[in-house]
């Protein structure tokens, strides 16, 4: 892997230098202050790669450049904040491509601290999945790795660094990736809310207290309609370690796909929907209202704080009536039928694993076999759980059934034991990882494998 060049300057900071990658004069002019004031921040500062690539495409690849940005977390008229992000914007490119079509991604890393990508949901081959040290060697500063593979399923999905367990909120490297179906289904728009929680202080610098969500990198986010149009909203939960509830208002919102996977459609009770840190929810909404109109997606979990609003157009609707209620997404390949009472199970301690849980596998299953996991939470804590490389159901109590839809993301509450249950398909090793809600601290990263 090459060496990227590129230039900078220098700052003494508590007696050690940094290199920090130059900002444009309208990057730098309106938030020279809050930028200065992360500098003396310990902890959030890295010093900045002298790397730099080019933006765009090169030989085919999308290029992913992680590198420090300033973004309007606060809105236009507050000071910037200093992130990390891909391309120094977050959230990072919206990749999309249609059903089996081949991605072709390429880091480079402009940040100093070693970096990887995983494509969270996505069920790509082991060697792509980006778990440090795991299934891939961390990318260092000024080095480049490429990502090449073909989505089997279509849906919502997002890519991200791995978290780092100091930083809750994470620093903004995320993007979204979109696999369109091959028949696209009958909506008038497609939008995503790319939703985030930072812990910001009064100043608008990551630290370790405050909250603030920002909907596609802002306070707010707009969506332009036409009375009687059908939207498909994507909604991410891009937080590291917050549960967001959302309440979308005046509107019936029918619920088309969970974490990526097409489910049984169904309506949320009185629009109402939530989203553990991770996961994601496709929602099929009509536009019942009057031109002129607007209604509100607001944040319950927040203080019933708006993040994003129905806006409708005053001129004449898009057509006569709403359409008919959609059928279900088509499906994806996973498992119709699971194997139930010949599977392995497996008991996980959910956040009490011992420290030295990575050093071999928790368990070893071999491939196609049915799996069940009983996630046992001992704790008081809220923990949410995430399986790399699989999707799975969520058992009914007597395992005499499962939910009507797949899952790659799981919140876990205190003092509960939930099992769910998967097809052991994608070989190799994959990381099941573990992480308190709403709190900083070690996240445990054990491991399976499939041989």
């Amino acid at each position: 892997m090459g060496r990227i060049q590129g230039d900078g300057f220098k700052a003494q900071v508590h007696g050690m230098t940094y290199r920090i990658a130059p900002l444009t004069r309208r990057q730098l002019a309106p938030s020279l202050g809050a930028t200065l004031a992360v500098l003396a921040t310990p902890g959030f500062l890295r010093a900045q790669a002298p790397a730099q690539a080019p933006s765009g495409t090169e030989d085919g690849y999308r290029l992913l450049r992680p590198k420090f940005g300033m973004a309007p977390l606060r809105g236009p008229d507050q000071p910037t904040t200093l992130i990390q992000g891909y391309d120094g914007a977050t959230p990072g490119p919206l990749l999309r491509l249609r059903q089996g079509n081949e991605l072709r991604a390429r880091l480079f890393n402009g940040l100093p601290d070693p970096t990887t990508i995983h494509w969270h949901g996505v069920r790509v081959p082991a060697a792509m999945d980006g778990m440090p040290n795991l299934s891939q060697p961390q990318v260092k500063a000024g080095e480049r790795f490429d990502y090449r593979f073909t989505p089997p399923d279509a849906g919502t999905f997002w890519y991200h660094a791995p978290q780092d367990p100091a930083y809750p909120a994470g620093h903004g490297l995320y993007g979204a990736l979109i696999v369109d179906e091959r028949t696209p289904p009958d909506v008038d728009r497609d939008v995503l809310l790319l939703i985030d929680d930072w812990w910001l202080d009064g100043n608008g610098v990551i630290g370790r207290e405050g909250t603030h969500l920002t909907v596609n990198g802002a306070p707010a986010f707009d969506i332009a309609v036409k009375a009687n149009e059908r939207v498909r909203l994507r909604l991410i939960n891009a937080s590291a370690g917050r549960m967001i509830a959302l309440r979308l208002d005046r509107h019936r919102a029918t619920v088309m796909a969970i974490d990526g996977q097409p489910a049984q459609p169904f309506t949320a009770s009185v629009g109402r929907i939530v989203l553990g840190p991770g996961n994601r929810i496709d929602l099929f909404v009509d536009m019942t209202m009057q031109p002129g109109e607007a209604a509100p997606l607001v944040a319950e979990s927040h203080r019933d704080r708006t993040i994003a609003r129905l806006v409708y157009d005053p001129g004449p609707a898009a057509r006569i009536a709403v359409r008919d209620d959609a059928p279900p997404l088509p499906d994806n390949p996973l498992p119709a039928k699971m194997d139930l009472a010949g599977a392995q199970r497996v008991e996980f301690p959910v956040g009490t694993l011992p420290a030295d849980s990575a050093a071999k596998p928790l368990f070893t299953v071999q491939r196609g076999r049915t799996v069940v996991i009983a996630f046992n939470n001992r704790t008081d804590l809220n923990h949410v759980v995430h399986l790399h490389g699989h999707h799975f159901r969520l058992l009914d109590r007597l395992d005499d059934g499962w939910k009507p839809f797949w899952l790659d993301t799981l919140a876990v509450p205190p003092q509960q034991v939930w099992r769910v249950a998967f097809v052991a398909g994608n070989p190799g090793k994959w990381a099941i990882e573990d992480r308190m809600i709403g709190r900083a601290g070690t996240t445990a990263i054990p491991w399976f494998d499939v041989v």
